[in-house]
This record gives structure tokens, sequence and C-alpha cells, in this order.
């Protein structure tokens, strides 16, 4: 068993350090701020004037429309009131050119939770060490395949946590979608026909800063315990 042991802990070692590599790795890409966006995605805030000329086009373009609609009212066309169509297409012209300005604000606000949430110190944590943790504890109850026992829970517990830095991260790179395409967003808030679409919108907005906040929160309740454990490891 010295053989398969000494293979076991290698294994287990070179997935702990891989997984501390992926931590450190996207763990940066979590928050509210656009910065680490933008280092990634440069063309995004290159291409966000593009989108602001085509949010105009569409919300004039509706606006034409929806006003043309007014001439065959008498036949049974729906068509909606000219003098509010105007003054809400107006109104998302004004939203349209600060969606930037807009978007940064909501990014603060959600920012300041976000940043409650990471503010106090955390335990260290070494995936490194874990193993071994694990090992003095199986030792304690078990011998033989103790090694590979570990390995299975280093391996179970590197899954998991990959999946949830991957998934914030994911959420991340969403949101800054939404915020670098909100002016298209904008130009169909002016209209009855198509302010369902602005409505969803806002509301996926909202979901995804619940989202990151909600992985931020889980992130260290995990670093915490994670912590906790390595420094007692036979308390439970």
């Amino acid at each position: 068993m010295g053989i398969l042991d000494g293979i076991v802990e290698w294994i287990a070692e070179q997935v702990m350090n891989a997984l501390d590599l992926i931590t450190t790795s996207v763990l940066g890409a979590l928050g509210c701020s656009m910065d680490t966006f933008l280092r990634y995605f440069p063309a995004a805030e290159d291409m966000y004037e593009i989108f602001v000329a085509l949010a105009l086009g569409l919300v004039l373009l509706n606006w034409i429309w929806q006003l043309f609609k007014n001439y065959f009212a008498g036949i049974g066309v729906e068509a909606e009131d000219p003098i509010k169509l105007s003054i809400m297409t107006f109104i998302f012209i004004f939203l349209i050119f600060y969606a930037n300005d807009i978007v940064n604000l909501l990014l603060d606000l959600a920012g300041t939770p976000y940043s409650w949430i990471l503010s106090e110190d955390l335990p260290p944590l070494e995936f490194g060490s874990f193993n071994s943790v694990i090992t003095v504890i199986l030792g304690v109850c078990a011998n033989g395949a103790v090694a590979i026992i570990a390995l299975i829970l280093v391996l179970i517990l590197a899954w998991n946590y990959i999946k949830l830095l991957f998934e914030a991260a994911e959420r991340y790179i969403l949101l800054g979608v939404l915020v670098y395409t909100a002016p298209v967003a904008f130009a169909t808030g002016a209209s009855k026909a198509t302010s369902n679409i602005f409505k969803s919108w806002c509301r996926m907005l909202g979901g995804q800063f619940f989202l990151l906040l909600m992985n931020a929160w889980c992130l260290r309740l995990f670093t915490t315990m994670v912590g906790t454990f390595l420094a007692n490891p036979l308390s439970l």
C-alpha cells in the first residue's frame, strides 16, 4: 500500500493546488464593478456607442411606426395615444443617452451590500492542507484504504467548489452583457407594444445583482467553513 498511498497523495495534492490556482483566478472576476469585465472584454466599451446608435434608431423607428398605425385606428387597428407615445419616446431617448450613468449608479448600489459581505477578514484558506487533514480524520477511524477515501472526498470538495466559482463568474459575465447592451433595452420601453421586453430586462438585471450577492455569500460561508475545519479538524 506504500506505493498506492504515495500515488494517491500526489494526485490529491495536485488537485488541491489546481483548486488554489482556480480560486485566485476566478475570484478576481467577481463583484459589481465592470473593471474586470473590460479587462477581458475591452471591445465591449468600444462597441457601446454602436448600441447607443442602434437604440436611437429602434426607438425612433418604433415611434414612427406606432404613429403611422393611428391612421388605421378607425378600422380596428390597435394604436397608442400619439401624445403619450411621443412623451415616452423622448423620455427614453434621454434615458438611452444616460444609460451608462444609470447602470453605473445601479452597480454602485448593488456593490455596497456586496462589499459588506466580503469586508470582514476571512480565515486563511489553503486547500493544499485539506487532504492531510482528511487523512488524519480517517486515520483515526479506519485503516487500509484511507488515502483513497481521502482522495475521493477531496475530489468531491474540489468539484463542488469549482462549480460554485464558475457559476459566480458566469453571473458576472452575464451582468456585463446586460450592462453594455442597456441602451437597446431602454429603446424597448417607450411603447406599450415593446414595454414587456424592457420589464423583462429590468427583472433580469435585478436578478443578476441578487445572484451575485448570493454567490458571494455562499463563497464566504464556504471559506469560513473550510478555514474553521482546517483549524480544528477533529472537533466534529
